[in-house]
């Protein structure tokens, strides 16, 4: 069965952030992920944690100055050295927090900039990036997301993280699969999870228009779900949608999994 984990930079937002843990395992989940923890002392975070019995899934490297729009660096040309101290920053906090996988944005692409030298910067960038997190035995992850909510965003399609992905050459990169993203950008969920499954470690999910919990929009979550289960996918699938109302009311969508799992 699907393993669901909350993300709780768009979930339990009723409560505050490190009070979300909390919410997070009244509802059910064993696991969860969020956007950045650098906000927060890594020993913080890991009370809470530890308080809830919370596995953490996945949390991202740090993306510049996101409240300025800045969405990654590891495109951008002027900033590697600062991208090369995220890298450790993420890591430092991975392993506080015993965190088995980073995502990595890629970033916007600088508006003028040489688009060679772009590719380049990020190709190196993923190198340096997956060659220490695989040091740390953490896997490295990549996402493509859509243009409509995030313009100028480098890595937009399936094709174009998988194609970088190979530029790079490392055992230790991965893709991050977001059903949301990709079906605004693209479509075809079902055929392009099985085609490159062994490709994918992580999985996060929200329906569209709207972005929130499934059941709301157009994606047909009761096929899809199910037909990733058949094609063995064990890894975990992050629940990134903003829900329409307070989250708890918003959780039903969940319980055929949850009756599922308790019959297996």
């Amino acid at each position: 069965m699907p393993r669901f984990d909350a993300n709780l930079s768009m979930m339990f937002n009723e409560v505050d952030f490190l009070d979300r843990f909390a919410e997070a395992a009244r509802a059910g989940f064993s696991g969860v992920e969020f956007l950045f923890p650098y906000d927060y002392a890594p020993e913080q975070i890991l009370e809470k944690l530890r308080e809830n019995e919370l596995t953490l899934v996945l949390h991202n490297m740090p993306p510049g100055n996101f409240d300025s729009g800045e969405r990654g660096l590891a495109c951008l040309p002027s900033r590697v050295g600062e991208f090369q101290d995220g890298v450790g920053e993420a890591i430092d906090y991975a392993r506080a927090l015993g965190c088995s996988q980073v995502h990595c944005m890629s970033g916007i692409t600088p508006w003028g900039a040489d688009p060679d030298l772009v590719r380049r910067t990020l190709i190196e960038n993923m190198r340096f990036a997956a060659k220490e997190t695989g040091k740390a035995g953490i896997k490295l992850l990549i996402e493509p997301i859509n243009t409509r909510d995030m313009p100028g965003y480098y890595l937009s399609t399936s094709t174009d993280a998988l194609i970088l992905m190979d530029e790079v050459g490392s055992t230790n990169l991965w893709l991050q699969y977001d059903i949301y993203h990709m079906q605004v950008m693209e479509g075809d969920l079902s055929r392009t999870i099985e085609d490159n499954l062994r490709r994918i470690a992580h999985m996060q999910l929200a329906d569209t228009p709207g972005r929130h919990e499934p059941g709301t929009g157009e994606i047909n979550f009761d096929f899809l779900l199910p037909h990733i289960d058949r094609l063995g996918y064990d890894g975990w699938i992050g629940c990134e949608y903003r829900p329409a109302g307070r989250t708890v009311d918003g959780l039903g969508w969940m319980a055929p999994y949850a009756k599922r799992a308790d019959a297996a």
